[in-house]
């Protein structure tokens, strides 16, 4: 499903060049729920943005379903992230002045698709159907967070990246978001990426990767 070829990024900061990615190289088969863990400012969401096709690496390639993303054009890119990739951000970035289901629905009205009914049976789905005209102000934390994963899942795409999806909520909505993510991911056969710095949530999952000194170790 996922496999990343001698991924390398680096950053200059004044004078110093720090190495992000050294050389990364991974696979995550079909169906897979990876997360990705480590120290802070180890290279973990920048991983993430280069698997899921957000950030272009120096070197290296990623293949998606045998598809290598940075090969592609800018938008043959774009339309296969839209087809095949689902993105959770930490921060949900929904638009304001758009209602939780004009917020679900935006991904396939770009990819040109009437979308509303696969918007309404996500919001369904992650228990928010009532709450589908109201804006993201209205919403509590959670909510939102869950407008965010109804957004990202309504494509039914082959693969799911989150960043920390729990790192803005509390204990409990935090088992709650976990729960969601990890049963959507089962009942579609989707391929779950997701970067965490709770070990806790990161045992959930069927494998852990660590990043450490910009490389992959492996503990499962």
């Amino acid at each position: 499903m996922i496999e990343a070829k001698q991924l390398h990024r680096s950053y200059k900061i004044g004078p110093k060049l720090i190495e992000v990615l050294h050389g990364i190289d991974l696979h995550i088969a079909a169906g897979e729920s990876v997360f990705l863990c480590g120290p802070s400012g180890a290279g973990k969401t920048t991983l993430l943005y280069t698997l899921a096709g957000l950030e272009r690496p120096q070197s290296g390639s990623v293949f998606i379903s045998g598809t290598d993303l940075y090969s592609l054009g800018g938008r043959a890119q774009a339309a296969f992230r839209n087809r095949h990739v689902g993105y959770i951000f930490q921060n949900y970035l929904l638009l304001p002045e758009l209602t939780a289901w004009e917020n679900v629905m935006v991904p396939g009205a770009i990819g040109g698709a009437d979308t509303r009914e696969a918007a309404m049976k996500a919001l369904e789905r992650v228990g928010l159907a009532d709450r589908a005209e109201h804006l993201p102000a209205e919403l509590s934390g959670g909510e939102q967070q869950r407008v965010a994963i109804a957004r990202a899942v309504a494509g039914k795409p082959s693969v799911l990246f989150a960043d920390e999806p729990t790192g803005n909520l509390d204990t409990r909505n935090s088992d709650e978001v976990m729960d969601l993510l990890l049963g959507l991911a089962r009942e579609n056969g989707t391929t779950l990426v997701v970067v965490t710095h709770n070990p806790a949530l990161a045992d959930r999952g069927d494998r852990q990767l660590w990043i450490r000194d910009g490389e992959i170790t492996e503990r499962d």
